[in-house]
């Protein structure tokens, strides 16, 4: 389904709510991703990857980035983990955020902290 799913445990939702749910679906069961524990960045590790600035403006989406950056909007969450910013929610108009350059490098970082 793609890396951001690798580390991530699947699950059953079995609540009330969620039975009458599948109910009226006519669904036995919906499998679940559960929420990822994404691995900190060192202090060492933030300061080693070669950056771009990017001030936050209106119409702004991770997604966009990583087409403009990686040639691929599925890495959106490359870009979020690094700047400990899990959705656009979490930037206002007028932030700077850094974009990662070597997604290599972001990757290998991530991947030896998991």
């Amino acid at each position: 389904m793609g890396i951001r799913y690798d580390n991530r445990r699947i699950r059953t939702n079995s609540t009330q709510a969620s039975k009458e749910a599948r109910k009226r679906r006519g669904l036995k069961k919906v499998r679940q991703y559960t929420t990822p524990r994404l691995p900190e960045i060192s202090p060492e590790d933030y300061s080693s990857v070669i950056t771009e600035q990017h001030e936050w403006t209106y119409g702004d989406r991770y997604y966009k980035l990583a087409a403009k950056y990686y040639g691929n909007s599925e890495m959106w969450w490359v870009i979020a983990w690094f700047n400990q910013a899990p959705t656009e929610s979490h930037l206002v108009i007028g932030d700077t955020i850094e974009v990662p350059i070597s997604i290599d490098q972001v990757l290998t970082i991530f991947y030896r902290g998991s």
